[in-house]
């Protein structure tokens, strides 16, 4: 109970504005359930004006006329909460999503490195629609049935207190059920946002990969697993959807023997002379109308429980610890003048993943305006030391020194800002190329664009575009090589004029004659910049001033490559090996 409602808790808090929307939902619901509980009355009153011997013909025509008038009220009023209740509804998913999507980008890469990227977008478009869905329909059958039961009691007390009380008697039945069937759906519910997730993730993973899994020819393979994670989802939902089924007719067999039981207790109350036949039929509708609500438990309950599962999933992202918010304390302008020179000095740095010890007591000094190398075997913590460098990972001791300032004393974006990174995977948008090319430096203008693309040799296959530079990219490049799309990507680095720069395998993609160009700009562009270069061809980085040879997490050499081969250890078996 305490876990539903600190779901509701954080549910609601998303409404804002829309609070008043929902209040006037639940007001003409209340409004509404009267006038549709007040027809039985008029119904029973109508009836009672045709006797055996007489009808009261102008009664009767009034009756009539008011219950007509009634109804189209009633329409109208359910209506207009079926477009608010819509309307809040969107709004709902709409601010969850903004909070969900937004969470993303304040979370720690050691956090999303450890999730599936299918699952986090699982949580983000279908459990957020399921759940603003659902919990807004729960709450609108909730208003609605409250207020049913509530009127109809009052109702029924008036024309008979004593089948009320047979009635009210026989209503734990029904929540027994309901409950008991809520606690057993809940948990299968849970299973199945989950398996869906697993489900995402898995095609996102394919799709991203398919030229891979074509090339290897492992589509039987792929398709044989998928068939696994598919079917294990279908039998988690089989399960849910049985036991939310179960709902409507359990509580229905409840709902038609409390109806029969008023029915018998009636008719004697006739044959009696205590009520009418009018009173009986109003009492019948009444007892049907109070048993209503339990019935739409039947549907409310799949819906609420699957808005739970996937509630718990949506909130236990939004509750995760995210990286600190050091925004409040920045300028309007990031303008990073706190880095004057780079020198850079890392201390007594340990770093572990998963609580496993990978980095122990490092120890590196880099001067300013040196370029420096970064080598050794796959896994060897090249890229965990650039992660640490610009604080996508943090140590778990010692301390980062720029221009002897910590960095953790560093506002973050100001930190990241001094840095021009250019990856082995680059990111093309769904943009003009332009417009791709100005995500470095959004207020660049076009004359600048075109100057950094000129400087990256980009700028002569770009004019060979549809429309040059105006050219709509498809997601991932399009038609684009992988060496065209770095070109791209290092036109934002020299757009930037970044202080510092990580060039991680930046030239990989590209053919030998490419790569000669490129390295001339780059050289051109890491003049008085502290550089980092991480490259597994090693004849790329032999003009470095200071290479850091690593394994395993530490530092195993360090010097330039003309001392390192005269040292003979490990770098010179390396630099044999691989050229």
């Amino acid at each position: 109970m305490k876990r539903y409602k600190v779901i509701l808790t954080m549910f609601l808090s998303y409404l804002g504005a829309k609070k008043r929307l929902l209040w006037l939902s639940f007001g003409l619901t209340f409004l509404s359930q009267i006038a549709l509980l007040y027809l039985p009355i008029l119904t029973g009153k109508a009836l009672d004006q045709i006797m055996d011997d007489q009808i009261y013909y102008q009664k009767l025509f009034v009756y009539l006329i008011v219950m007509l008038l009634l109804s189209v009220t009633l329409g109208a009023g359910q209506w207009l909460v079926a477009k608010i209740n819509q309307k809040v509804s969107l709004y709902l998913v709409k601010e969850i999503r903004k909070s969900a999507f937004q969470k993303l980008h304040r979370l720690p890469l050691s956090y999303l490195d450890q999730q599936s990227h299918g699952d986090l977008i699982s949580r983000n478009i279908g459990d957020v629609e399921q759940l603003g869905e659902g919990m807004l329909m729960t709450l609108s059958q909730l208003a609605s049935g409250i207020t049913t039961i509530l009127v109809t009691v009052f109702f029924m007390f008036r024309l008979s207190p004593a089948i009320s009380l047979v009635v009210i008697a026989l209503t734990p039945m029904s929540l027994f059920v309901a409950s008991f069937i809520a606690g057993k759906s809940f948990v299968f519910f849970q299973m199945q946002a989950k398996e869906k997730g697993k489900q995402t993730g898995f095609v996102n993973e394919m799709l991203e990969n398919l030229k891979v899994v074509k090339a290897c020819q492992r589509e039987e393979q792929i398709a044989t697993e998928f068939s696994v994670i598919n079917t294990s989802y279908a039998k988690t939902s089989l399960k849910a959807i049985f036991y939310s089924s179960t709902a409507n007719p359990g509580i229905r067999f409840v709902n038609n023997l409390i109806y029969t039981v008023v029915a018998l207790f009636g008719a004697g109350y006739v044959l009696r002379g205590v009520l009418s036949i009018g009173g009986l039929t109003a009492f019948l509708s009444y007892a049907n109308q109070y048993t209503k609500p339990f019935h739409e438990i039947s549907v409310v309950v799949t819906e609420l429980q699957n808005a739970l599962a996937s509630a718990e999933r949506v909130f236990a992202l939004l509750s995760e610890t995210e990286v600190p918010d050091e925004r409040q304390e920045m300028v309007e302008e990031i303008k990073p003048t706190w880095l004057k020179e780079g020198t850079i000095e890392l201390e007594h740095i340990c770093f572990s993943y998963d609580e496993k010890p990978f980095i122990q007591n490092l120890n590196i000094q880099i001067h300013a305006g040196q370029k420096v190398a970064l080598v050794g075997p796959t896994g060897c913590g090249k890229t965990t030391l650039i992660n640490l460098l610009m604080r996508f990972y943090e140590p778990q001791s010692g301390r980062i020194l720029m221009d002897g300032k910590d960095i953790k004393t560093v506002n973050m974006d100001e930190l990241r800002h001094s840095f021009g990174l250019v990856l082995q995977d680059t990111w093309i948008r769904k943009e003009t190329i332009l417009n791709n090319i100005k995500i470095a430096k959004p207020d660049a203008s076009r004359d600048d664009i075109i100057h950094a693309a000129k400087e990256a040799y980009a700028d002569y296959f770009i004019r060979q575009l549809p429309f040059g530079y105006d050219t709509l990219m498809e997601e991932g490049g399009g038609s684009l090589s992988e060496g065209q799309k770095q070109l791209i990507s290092i036109a934002r680095i020299i757009l930037q004029k970044p202080k510092l720069l990580i060039l991680d395998e930046a030239t990989a993609s590209m053919d030998t004659r490419t790569e000669v160009k490129i390295q001339q700009a780059l050289s051109k562009l890491m003049e008085n910049k502290t550089s980092f270069i991480v490259a597994h061809r090693l004849s790329t980085i032999v003009n470095a001033d200071v290479i850091l040879v690593m394994k395993a997490g530490e530092m195993i050499e360090k010097g330039t490559h003309e001392e390192l081969l005269e040292k003979q250890g490990f770098y010179e078996k390396l630099y044999y090996k691989l050229n």
